[in-house]
């Protein structure tokens, strides 16, 4: 017979099952709000999506993260800090997403970490390279992927040091990454080798370098070596414009990101030959996590990845590891997560320093060539992102107090 008892008693256990089980998968998909600046830096981002959608694919296909599957809900923010801003705010308002991941440019990802301070969600910066991101603007809801402004540098010091050049010159593109790379540049240069001089510095805009001006300016510094974190179009006209003027013959160049795919593939035969530089040496890597990748992301683009590829396949594989480890999709909960959270990557087990907030992902330092018409790099070799960064001491007196 049935009673109110036993009626309530049945409504009761359903309710307990709509908790657990399939009916957990069925409150629908984890959204991850990602933003970037895919119209302004597309030979990057490009191949950068392509990397977080074949993410998205295999964890979907591996059963998804707490019993659900992901969806990543994308906005291109122009480029620019406050449209960055907006859409990051419409990925929480508006489409409900439980984090933030991406932006591209360094200004860009300061914004959104502010953003991410003020609103209390948490962010993963993907690309931009900013040591202040984690350091001197950070706080505890951020977190970076990549090799660090800073860290790049310092893998590019120990061989500038070794050279023994006395003159510098210094090009970079005039906004927070370049001006970043110069100040690490120049304080690593000066503490290894006293007596170091900075003859000449040209700051470029970004994306409008008077390409023969700069080059002859250098060129009239008569420097030993050259130091620019030039990239893209810029680069490009930059080593045109060099070459025609001489200005690269029995001078050592070093380039931060001038050896990723992206920026190294269209200079093609003008490939500079010898030039220092980190970068992506992605037909050469043989281990096994990358060879995963690698045959996994030519399969389904039947294309070769870039360094974008591997960033964005990171960062949302950073952000299911985070949400796994927190068994949860409250911020704080995942925020702490974050810290000392380990993800394996292409480039093999990254941890997210409880310290700082950075990854230890390492970067490919070695030397351009080039060989049937195209560039290269050669006498590569990888460093391990916590090989290059400053001591435990030095990184307290920078980052604020949380």
């Amino acid at each position: 017979m049935l009673t109110r008892k036993t009626l309530l008693s049945s409504v009761a256990a359903l309710a307990g099952l709509a908790a657990t089980g399939p009916a957990f998968a069925q409150q629908g998909p984890i959204k991850i709000g990602e933003l970037n600046s895919y119209k302004v830096f597309p030979a990057f981002l490009e191949p950068y999506k392509r990397g977080w959608e074949l993410a998205v694919e295999e964890v979907n296909a591996a059963g998804g993260v707490l019993g659900r599957k992901i969806e990543v809900v994308s906005r291109d923010d122009n480029g620019t800090p406050g449209d960055a801003v907006r859409m990051a705010e419409e990925l929480l308002s508006r489409e409900g997403v439980s984090l933030l991941v991406g932006t591209f440019p360094s200004n860009v990802g300061l914004a959104v970490a502010d953003f991410a301070k003020q609103r209390k969600v948490l962010f993963v910066a993907a690309e931009p390279l900013t040591d202040k991101i984690v350091w001197d603007n950070g706080n505890a809801y951020t977190f970076r992927l990549r090799t660090s402004t800073y860290m790049q540098t310092a893998m590019l010091v120990p061989d500038a040091v070794k050279l023994n050049k006395k003159r510098w010159a210094i090009v970079y593109p005039n906004y927070e990454y370049g001006q970043a790379a110069t100040a690490a540049f120049k304080k690593l240069m000066t503490a290894k080798q006293p007596g170091v001089e900075f003859v000449a510095e040209q700051a470029t805009p970004l994306g409008k370098i008077d390409a023969g001006a700069v080059a002859q300016a250098l060129a009239d510094a008569k420097p030993d070596a050259i130091f620019s974190s030039l990239f893209g179009p810029d680069l490009a006209k930059f080593v045109r414009e060099g070459q025609q003027r001489g200005l690269f013959k029995g001078v050592e160049v070093f380039n931060l990101l001038a050896g990723e795919p992206e920026y190294l593939d269209p200079l093609k035969e003008e490939t500079p030959d010898g030039w220092y530089v980190t970068g992506y040496p992605w037909s050469e890597i043989k281990t096994p996590e990358h060879t995963k990748f690698l045959n996994a992301y030519q399969a389904k683009y039947k294309d070769y990845p870039r360094l974008g590829s591997v960033v964005g396949y990171a960062t949302i594989m950073s952000a299911v590891e985070i949400i796994k480890k927190a068994g949860s999709l409250d911020t704080e909960k995942m925020a702490a997560a974050a810290k000392g959270v380990t993800v394996l990557t292409p480039f093999g087990m990254v941890t997210y320093r409880p310290l700082d907030h950075q990854s230890t992902m390492g970067a490919y330092v070695g030397r351009l060539g080039v060989k049937d018409g195209k560039g290269y790099m050669k006498e590569w070799r990888f460093v391990d992102g916590k090989d290059a960064l400053p001591t435990d001491d030095e990184v307290k007196k920078m980052r604020p107090a949380q």
